[in-house]
């Protein structure tokens, strides 16, 4: 499922993402408080959160708030504009800065962290296409404090810029993998090394002559260490890759500072 945001009225859903949060006075008597567009938006990331994007409707929403969908539409127009909102406020969960005393290379990988975190924190992240920018504070954030990061390097901002998209790239190309893991645990019933052990078990059976046929993915499982664990496989394996692809990017920026500076 991928969900393209920025598909709202452009002008309501600017004004929302970057004007002020209003909460509605109380209308009669009883304990329920005005609703605001920041308690919408907050009840739509729980449910998010919690069942993913498939779950997210105006009514689901306006049930979790007890309230209809019908008393949310005067704060949030429809479920587009709100796609834009929560994505936007919860980019603004990154941190701003990354301490860079120990150089620009420690503050990357700890920015790439913090990238990972968010992600598999919010996993329907994952879901909302980045090919329409949704351009509220939250993403803007995001970008100034990539750029300011990797500036660090003193490459041109021209090469930063692709830096930037290359990172955020292998962030969510390697969190993909550990969020469906935790997904397919939660949505089939079945356990990873359960599912595993299954069809290894066939493989055995019906393809004895396997290693004969694929002798490089064979050397490649031989050599991988057995690791005792909790962490699912495919969790594990994708933080592996994600840490990875992290230094492999940077060995690279290193690289292309070296070159740019004229040593070799």
């Amino acid at each position: 499922m991928v969900v393209f945001a920025g598909q709202g009225d452009a002008r309501r859903s600017m004004e929302l993402l970057w004007g002020p949060r209003v909460v509605a006075p109380r209308t009669g008597p009883g304990p329920k408080p005005g609703l605001s567009v920041e308690a919408i938006v907050a009840a739509a990331i729980d449910i998010a959160d919690a069942e993913g994007m498939a779950s997210l409707s105006m009514r689901s929403v306006g049930e979790r708030l007890g309230r209809t969908a019908m008393a949310l539409y005067t704060y949030v127009p429809g479920k587009t504009e709100l796609v834009d909102l929560m994505y936007d406020r919860t980019l603004g969960e990154l941190p701003s800065s990354f301490p860079s005393s120990d150089g620009w290379r420690p503050a990357a990988s700890a920015l790439a962290d913090a990238l990972w975190d968010l992600h598999l924190r919010h996993p329907w992240l994952l879901q909302v296409s980045p090919a329409r920018p949704v351009l509220g504070p939250g993403e803007f954030h995001v970008q100034e404090t990539l750029l300011s990061v990797l500036a660090a390097t003193e490459l041109p901002l021209a090469r930063v810029r692709w830096v930037v998209s290359a990172l955020f790239n292998v962030v969510r190309g390697s969190v993909q993998a550990a969020a469906e893991s935790r997904q397919a645990a939660r949505e089939t019933g079945l356990s990873e090394e359960d599912w595993w052990g299954a069809r290894s078990a066939l493989l055995g059976e019906l393809v004895p002559d396997l290693t004969a046929r694929f002798p490089t993915v064979a050397k490649l499982g031989a050599s991988v260490e057995a690791v005792s664990s909790d962490e699912p496989y495919l969790e594990r394996e994708a933080r592996l890759s994600f840490e990875a692809g992290v230094e492999l990017l940077l060995d690279g920026v290193e690289a292309a500072i070296v070159k740019a500076s004229g040593l070799r």
